[in-house]
């Protein structure tokens, strides 16, 4: 039985090579021009076509898959969100207990009398995403390999029935040309023959003409259905399968969109409640710092202005004034008293002898290096609130220069060095900036 089976496959195998072989053939006498090729326009933009949606069908799916993985991504995002919110808050904070509750994504819901939580509305969103999209999408898919495969099939059978029918017309040609050539006279050699010999000749030249001849035409009959059956099913399906894509893609994306429409209007309800806590939360915060602020002692140093705004803290705000200096004070009191009076020529800057010398800490102006713009004397301590900022006490002296880069300065801001770090180290490293309102410039 061994040998017997392997004469068979043999046997296959040689058909299937001369089968190669004769369509090769067949194949390059048609590019050549020497053979006639069957041509079906309307089946080959049926086979356009379907290669198209074939390649719509496979990236819808991929994109599909792509957005499935997406979800899941952001599911797990979402929790390791919620946890990170749960550990940064504080016990004392408003909506402590409802907040573990979201990070532990045990907030419920009623819908339908029954309870979800976060995390099975993210499990049903991805589920329900599969079953009606994907799923849907690879049965769609499904069906394209095996008409694949019978496109091919039936190029190869066209091909057979082409070659086919070649040989059957060459055949017929050839059965004229014998049939001419009996209708000769007979050679010397065929006269020399008997009578009967004569007759057995011309019988045995007809019979192998007529043998050929239906060996030929029962083989175009069988390559001719074949092919007929192969391409009559083809023909119906391929108009059929191309109108049914609108079909699927309309199904696909009408239940992506209602099931991302129903799951965010879920999760929206959700997340309404998570703002809700932090909008008490902010409420509770400010009620605690007007609170603080009502209770508050007086401050002995209250009558100092407040620093202006950095722009990277908000936008700047206006200015407040700037404390009058005693030389304006005793000019504005000296008009007051004498008001139309004739006020002579006064050099107030001439202090009286027994009134302190200006503070300088033994510097002069010759000693300052020439990127100094001027000086400035703090009137009021400042305490620094940032790593750029100088830290004043009231009487330090500032040297103030100018920055760097001017799109830097905030109005209402300038940057210097304390002159006592200029004295005793000099140079202009350890600079920072302070609020202009808190000095008078000397």
């Amino acid at each position: 039985m061994a040998e017997v089976g392997k004469g068979v496959n043999a046997g296959k195998l040689a058909s299937n090579v001369q089968k190669r072989l004769t369509r090769a053939q067949e194949k390059v006498m048609q590019k050549l021009g020497k053979a006639d090729e069957t041509k079906d326009t309307a089946f080959e933009e049926g086979v356009v076509n379907f290669n198209k949606q074939l390649a719509d069908g496979t990236k819808l799916q991929k994109d599909l898959k792509a957005y499935l993985v997406a979800v899941k991504t952001m599911h797990e995002c979402s929790k390791r969100l919620h946890d990170c919110l749960a550990e940064m808050y504080d016990p004392e904070w408003f909506g402590k207990e409802e907040v573990d509750s979201i990070a532990e994504e045990m907030i419920e819901k009623e819908m339908d009398n029954n309870l979800e939580d976060t995390d099975l509305l993210w499990q049903d969103f991805h589920q329900n995403l599969t079953d009606n999209a994907l799923i849907s999408m690879d049965a769609y898919l499904a069906q394209f390999p095996d008409i694949k495969t019978r496109i091919a099939k039936r190029d190869r059978k066209l091909v057979d029935f082409d070659s086919a029918r070649h040989h059957f017309a060459s055949i017929q040609k050839g059965k004229k040309k014998d049939e001419a050539k009996i209708a000769k006279p007979l050679t010397l050699v065929e006269k020399a023959a008997p009578v009967w010999a004569q007759g057995i000749i011309t019988a045995h030249q007809i019979a192998q003409t007529n043998l050929s001849r239906n060996q030929a035409e029962e083989e175009l009959g069988r390559a001719q259905k074949v092919f007929e059956e192969i391409n009559y099913d083809l023909q119906e399906e391929l108009p059929t399968l191309w109108n049914s894509r609108v079909g699927v893609y309309v199904n696909t994306f009408q239940n992506v969109a209602g099931l991302e429409e129903k799951f965010h209007r879920e999760m929206g309800k959700l997340n309404q409640n998570l703002s809700d806590v932090m909008t008490k939360l902010d409420e509770q915060r400010l009620a605690n710092s007007e609170e603080a602020a009502n209770h508050s002692p007086p401050d002995s140093g209250s009558d100092a202005p407040k620093s202006p705004q950095k722009s990277r803290e908000g936008p700047p705000v206006s200015r407040p004034p700037r404390p009058a200096s005693p030389q304006e004070v005793k000019e504005d009191n000296i008009i007051n008293l004498f008001e139309d009076a004739v006020v002579p020529d006064i050099n107030i800057s001439t202090q009286p002898q027994n009134e302190a010398p200006t503070v300088t800490n033994g510097s002069s102006e010759a000693e300052l290096p020439p990127s100094v713009l001027y000086k400035v004397k703090a009137m009021h301590d400042y305490g620094a609130t940032d790593s750029d900022e100088l830290d004043l006490k009231a009487g330090d002296i500032v040297l103030v220069l100018p920055f760097a880069n001017p799109d830097e300065q905030d109005d209402g801001w300038l940057v210097g060095v304390k002159e006592s770090h200029w004295l005793e180290n000099k140079n202009l490293l350890v600079k920072g900036v302070f609020p202009e309102n808190f000095t008078q410039k000397l």
